[in-house]
């Protein structure tokens, strides 16, 4: 699952989750057939929970504890076990590990508009000098750019998009050859290489669910 708001785009593997702030304008994608549970919270049910959009591992223990919630009726008694149970629920958001499956999107119109000319083309060769002259700043400027706006530098933002985007296709069945040409590598082993760095395991690790 794609998820996008004017702030980037996040990843959702299987088995995890998104977590959505209140008032945050946002489209879903799905690929293929996908089953999920949504969690409603008060924006006010605790301090502690995040004010930005996060993917968030989901324990056994949180995944039982949603399921158990779905049993509990909307008017659960104050001070019995249902209202253990959702308080629960929320100590395990708070406590979940949040994975780095997002692409930030820069606010200054310039950057913005190559960022998306990338996504639209992740196979493009570019480089930070090529980039530079389409917007009329030298490349160092260009490179703070990215870094201030971003807090990546352009090299590390460009890996990180071509990953996040080669994540559906890998769903949908696509082989790891044709996943990489379509994202700008050169060969399987170049794309292995990299998906290793950034997700610590193989595409196929990957798709099996033990990231």
């Amino acid at each position: 699952m794609t998820v996008t708001s004017p702030e980037g785009s996040w990843i959702v593997p299987p088995g995890r989750a998104v977590w959505m702030p209140p008032e945050c304008n946002h489209a879903i994608r799905i690929a293929g057939n996908v089953p999920m549970r949504t969690v409603f919270v008060r924006e006010d049910a605790r301090p502690g929970l995040p004010r930005q959009c996060e993917v968030m591992e989901v324990s056994s223990f949180l995944r039982e504890a949603i399921v158990a919630a779905t049993r509990i009726p909307l008017d659960y008694a104050a001070g019995g076990r249902d209202e253990r149970v959702m308080d629960l629920i929320l100590d395990e958001i708070e406590a979940a590990p949040r994975l780095h499956l997002h692409v930030p999107m820069p606010r200054d119109p310039r950057l913005a508009r190559l960022c998306q000319k990338l996504i639209a083309e992740p196979a493009r060769p570019v480089t930070l000098d090529e980039l530079a002259r389409e917007i009329h700043v030298s490349s160092r400027t260009l490179a703070r750019m990215f870094h201030r706006e971003l807090g990546l530098s352009f090299g590390d933002w460009l890996r990180r998009m071509r990953l996040l985007l080669s994540l559906p296709r890998l769903a949908a069945g696509a082989s790891v050859l044709s996943v990489a040409l379509e994202h700008g590598y050169d060969s399987p082993s170049a794309f292995t290489a990299m998906f290793r760095r950034m997700m610590g395991v193989s595409p196929r690790a990957y798709l099996e669910g033990r990231l």
